[in-house]
């Protein structure tokens, strides 16, 4: 068999292997567009937690958690502001353990599986964003916002501010999405056509990308 030959029947054997369309990822393009998004997403939160940690470890004096947390009215001890932080986390972690059982009744293609654990989602993603509406007021009360911190350094009330709305944007987000796909899920847009459920591991994926930076978030300004 000349090399020509030889050339033309590997070529072959490589479009055979490929064929051409499938994603070398192994996932869907809607996934890998999900992927790509929250990696982009990924890197502008950790430029804003690098700032606030260069800020906050070049400063002379900063502001202390205990004592900035502890000014909410009928709060004096200092466990409970750690408390009522740590129950926010909670929510939010028990709300992407309820969006995860979701995803695996979507593969059981079990609609009112779905339906039901997504509403537990959103319901855990309001109450979050119920609980951070409530820390916000009590600390602008205080005279704490991104001018003027009573408690310490004015760049850490800008910067608690700035990266806490950016997380609560992104909450609220998710939740809208959450919402979104509970309705799509029970109007039957998804389901058997339309790539089944994939929709709401696409879904999830947010959700569960928007948990693991609030432990970074929760870290930087609660216990660092």
């Amino acid at each position: 068999m000349s090399s020509e030959n030889i050339a033309t029947t590997h070529h072959q054997n490589e479009e055979v292997a490929w064929q051409g369309g499938h994603s070398p990822f192994n996932v869907s393009y809607g996934k890998l567009m999900m992927w790509y998004f929250l990696l982009s997403d990924a890197f502008t939160f950790a430029s804003l937690l690098i700032s606030y940690g260069a800020l906050r470890f070049s400063s002379p004096t900063w502001a202390d958690p205990n004592k900035v947390f502890s000014a909410f009215p009928g709060m004096g001890h200092r466990e409970v502001p750690l408390g009522f932080v740590s129950l926010m986390t909670f929510i939010l972690i028990l709300s992407s353990v309820f969006v995860v059982l979701a995803v695996i009744e979507g593969h059981r293609n079990n609609k009112q599986g779905v339906m039901k654990w997504m509403f537990g989602g959103i319901l855990g993603g309001a109450a979050f964003l119920g609980c951070q509406a409530w820390e916000w007021t009590h600390l602008i009360h205080e005279g704490m916002n991104i001018w003027a911190n009573p408690f310490g350094p004015q760049a850490f009330g800008m910067l608690f501010f700035l990266i806490t709305g950016f997380h609560g944007f992104h909450v609220f987000s998710g939740v809208c999405l959450n919402i979104w796909a509970f309705v799509n899920t029970a109007n039957g847009e998804f389901g058997s056509r339309n790539n089944g459920y994939e929709m709401i591991e696409k879904v999830g994926l947010y959700w569960h990308f928007v948990d693991l930076v609030w432990v970074f978030v929760f870290l930087a300004f609660y216990l660092l």
